[in-house]
């Protein structure tokens, strides 16, 4: 099981920042978050606009990075300058 951990302003839709998937085999966090139909608009498109960080096991990670059984995913919103990346335009 890999835990989604939503940090900042990102939640889904019902609110919920903690999210459990199943994965049989290693695949990459673009991949991760494509299955999660609950996440995959809104995140699915800062991680289009490059505003989105990532960490697998607290460690620094990228949309590539692989995921394993067990893992630990933080995604965090940003906008390059220090902010969330989620203000209104």
């Amino acid at each position: 099981m890999v835990t989604i951990i939503l940090m900042g302003q990102l939640q889904t839709d019902d609110g919920e920042r903690d999210l459990a998937c199943e994965i049989s085999e290693p695949v990459s966090v673009q991949q991760l978050i494509r299955r999660q139909t609950r996440l995959r608009q809104h995140v699915g498109q800062l991680m289009k606009e490059k505003k989105l960080m990532v960490t697998i096991n607290k460690r620094i990670a990228s949309e590539d990075s692989l995921v394993h059984d067990g893992d630990a995913i933080k995604l965090v919103a940003h906008d390059g300058m220090g902010g969330t990346g989620l203000a209104p335009m």
